[in-house]
């Protein structure tokens, strides 16, 4: 560490945030002119993403709107959860004791391109201490933190913070690492695998201990989100964001028919949001406050996410004569191609699959099939654009690389693949 004379939140208060959209320290407070791209994506999403017919956009610029409103939810808003995270989980307390270091270690990312200058040279030459607790309230005041909102105030002379919610990329973003390992520009829509909620949750002082080992059990990228309503304990895989445009059933068992169905889910029953959910198949009827921050927002947060493809895989990450025999491979003998078809590599718009079909089941010992805990009671194949960059697999992440899915699959299935064809599989599928 080099002295300056300045405590480094001196320097990260005084620092003014680079002209970028990351850095607007209002975002959560959408500026006037956000508020009436917010109204007009609104109004838009009733034909966009409503399902409900009528209208073209011929100069595309509503559909911008929704899709700028959109992006804003996805990366700032915490439709009112603040009342979970801060009222009743008094999350604010244990933050505000965490340093960057120790943040980044549970897999917690910042956003480079919302770092002034100064503090990007104060983080290389040693002079911001990433070991203070002082900087992470610093961070959270730029707005650096990826899905960690933070109001910070000056309370008797130290900037201090008062209250803290979770967006959407929280969990469905993370970051290129350009800057160091967990701080660099943002990929919205990636899933953050190394991101450990349980073990940040059950921090809370609010939770009793049989609570808290529950969410230390479930480990980095994983993450269950019916505990709270069911009480049973099978966590999942955080899955991606990306790639969704055109596929219908967007969950591991195809619950609702839009993402606009999954994203009222985890903003009113997971993340604390002010709104309500209800699903008679499952018997979960959740209400949270008297207002709704949740609806209005669906039509631009949809939008946005259909804008976001799925990663193509990094030059050099695959064997490129291998693959193509691979691609054979999964059309004949491997015969991947029966449910995994079309453009998408899914059949998921037009069937879901019974438990017998799926080989992330049986469950490990004691815990229940996440289809009984859910509407559909089956699964849907999943889209395999993009596979290359999610691991671990299946949806509960019991198979941990591609190896072992298509190893599983020739086991279970009895396909007689030789290892040259399943090596070439892989190769295949690390190429979409």
């Amino acid at each position: 560490m080099k002295p300056t004379g300045l405590s480094p939140t001196y320097r990260l208060q005084q620092a003014k945030p680079a002209a970028h959209a990351c850095a607007d320290p209002k975002a959560s407070n959408p500026t006037p002119k956000l508020r009436i791209a917010v109204f007009v994506a609104v109004l838009a999403g009733l034909t966009a993403c409503g399902g409900h017919g009528g209208g073209n956009d011929s100069t595309g610029q509503t559909q911008a709107a929704l899709v700028a409103a959109g992006k804003q939810t996805f990366r700032f808003d915490t439709f009112g959860d603040e009342t979970k995270w801060t009222d009743a989980l008094r999350m604010q307390e244990v933050i505000s004791t965490v340093d960057p270091t120790t943040a980044l270690a549970v897999g917690l990312k910042v956003d480079s391109e919302a770092l002034p200058a100064a503090v990007v040279a104060g983080i290389q030459n040693g002079s911001i201490s990433l070991t203070s607790p002082a900087t992470t309230v610093a961070l959270l005041k730029l707005d650096a933190v990826v899905g960690v909102k933070g109001k910070v105030e000056n309370v008797n002379g130290t900037d201090t913070l008062t209250r803290v919610g979770f967006t959407c990329a929280l969990c469905h973003s993370t970051v290129d690492d350009t800057f160091a390992p967990g701080i660099g520009k943002r990929l919205d829509g990636w899933p953050n695998r190394a991101l450990n909620v349980g073990a940040i949750v059950a921090l809370s002082p609010a939770l009793d201990a049989t609570t808290r080992a529950v969410f230390n059990s479930w480990g980095p990228g994983k993450y269950d989100p019916r505990f709270n309503l069911d009480g049973m304990n099978g966590p999942q895989v955080i899955p991606p964001a990306y790639g969704l445009n055109g596929i219908h059933s967007i969950t591991a068992t195809g619950d609702g028919n839009n993402i606009a169905y999954w994203n009222r889910y985890v903003a009113v029953t997971q993340m604390g949001g002010h709104g309500s959910f209800s699903e008679p198949r499952t018997g979960v009827n959740v209400t949270n406050g008297n207002d709704d921050q949740v609806s209005n927002k669906l039509p631009g947060l949809q939008a946005y996410q259909l804008t976001l493809d799925a990663p193509t895989p990094p030059a050099g990450s695959f064997d490129v004569v291998a693959a193509a025999r691979g691609q054979a491979v999964f059309n004949g003998a491997a015969r991947c191609s029966t449910c995994h078809s079309g453009p998408e590599f899914t059949d998921a718009n037009t069937r879901l699959h019974p438990v017998s079909d799926a080989m992330g089941e049986p469950e490990a010992a004691g815990v229940p099939s996440y289809t009984s805990r859910s509407a559909t009671r089956q699964y849907r194949t999943a889209p395999l654009k993009g596979v290359w960059q999610h691991a671990p697999y299946f949806h509960n992440g019991s198979a941990a690389t591609l190896d072992d899915v298509v190893n599983t699959y020739n086991s279970r299935q009895s396909l007689g693949l030789t290892s040259l064809q399943i090596a070439d599989l892989v190769q295949y599928l690390k190429s979409l």
